[in-house]
């Protein structure tokens, strides 16, 4: 009887352990992780911000979350004049850090088309994660441990999806709005290529974003789609951005090129104009088909297309997409990797990559990933500083 049951308990623990092994490959395979621990600092929302809203093209109200959920929360406000050298501070409370930067309320549209010849380094996806972001700039030498600017004249390229699916969205956006400033007073230059998560949130699409961003957006008096309108310093800056551009002969874009453009009378200009007229306007298809209707497209435009991923596209259909825009190769996130690759040849550099999140602990653990370009080099730079030629 006895020899029975252990026979028993040996056959359950032997289905237990080739069920946790398939388990573990179908997640390897799947480049999935187990979530296995939330910090509750997740939710402090004390000195959440800032959110900076326009009185008028003069004035400028600037808004701290204060309090706690057991005695109350209330907003901190002050008034500014656009003119004035206002300096603002945003704070982590994952390890009770912040930093500071200039209020600016006036914002230029970037250039398409860069040619200096630069380093670049670019990373995409990070999706509200500020720590996972610092960390790895400071790994690669784009900024110090005390968030210098540390790059000289390179390109810190940003490819899109830097809101949604994490706690930190304010830190991050303050973050990059920080890293221009100071890439600027170095020679260098911050590149945010908007992606569709960007979009989500100026089109108050919110299926992303965590209900912590509802109820800072009810603290404060406001819809959460009043967070990035146009009248937000954040939403007009972000709504200055671009969606594609070529920087020392290599397009960047969150999606990529679909076939159809090659046949259409457009430039990166043309692009990211009609991208920025749409910025605030909700994408439908209409009946009759045109040039915005392809770039706005949830499925073929810049901002949106997985086709080098999804769709059967021959090496040639994949570079005269490419050599449309005068370029050698293009940069790409949107279309989850297991890590940085090369693909067509060459031509397609992907850099979306599954990286660690702020407040969450995961198994395995997430290290991330993105691409450093010099001397017409593309390597695969890691969390620690590695780099890798591919």
């Amino acid at each position: 009887m006895k020899k029975r049951i252990l026979r028993y308990f040996k056959h359950i623990f032997s289905t237990l352990i080739v069920l946790l092994i398939v388990g573990s490959l179908v997640l390897f395979y799947l480049n999935g992780t187990y979530n296995y621990g939330q910090n509750d600092l997740r939710y402090n929302l004390h000195n959440e911000g800032p959110y900076v809203f326009y009185e008028n093209d003069s004035i400028v109200n600037i808004n701290y979350v204060k309090g706690n959920k057991e005695s109350g929360f209330y907003v901190d406000k002050k008034k500014s004049h656009v003119a004035e050298e206002t300096t603002l501070s945003t704070y982590f409370p994952l390890d009770s850090s912040s930093f500071s930067f200039e209020l600016k309320s006036e914002f230029k549209t970037p250039k398409s088309i860069y040619n200096d010849g630069n380093k670049i380094l670019a990373i995409s996806d990070i999706e509200s994660g500020y720590k996972t972001f610092r960390d790895f700039l400071i790994a690669n030498g784009v900024i110090d441990k005390n968030l210098n600017w540390t790059f000289s004249k390179g390109h810190l390229v940003l490819v899109g999806d830097f809101v949604d699916r994490g706690f930190s969205t304010t830190q991050v956006l303050w973050f990059i709005f920080k890293l221009e400033q100071d890439a600027k007073r170095h020679g260098g230059l911050v590149h945010f290529i908007l992606g569709n998560h960007e979009l989500y949130n100026m089109q108050g699409q919110y299926k992303s974003a965590e209900q912590k961003y509802y109820a800072v957006a009810s603290i404060l008096g406001k819809q959460q789609y009043d967070l990035y309108s146009k009248n937000s310093v954040l939403g007009r800056w972000l709504s200055s951005k671009n969606t594609i551009e070529r920087i020392n002969g290599v397009l960047f874009a969150h999606g990529g090129i679909h076939p159809e453009l090659v046949e259409a009378k457009v430039t990166l200009e043309d692009i990211n104009q009609i991208n920025r007229t749409n910025y605030y306007n909700t994408y439908f298809p209409k009946p009759v088909k045109s040039i915005e209707q392809l770039i706005l497209s949830h499925k073929k435009g810049v901002c949106w297309y997985r086709g080098y991923f999804k769709d059967d596209l021959s090496q040639d259909e994949v570079e005269k997409g490419i050599e449309k825009f005068n370029a050698k190769s293009i940069v790409v996130g949107h279309t989850l990797q297991s890590m940085v690759k090369k693909l067509y040849q060459g031509k397609v550099y992907a850099i979306d990559v599954r990286h660690p999140r702020d407040y969450i602990s995961m198994w395995p653990n997430r290290k991330s990933e993105g691409l450093l370009i010099k001397d017409n080099k593309y390597y695969q730079i890691l969390h620690t500083g590695e780099r890798k030629e591919l």
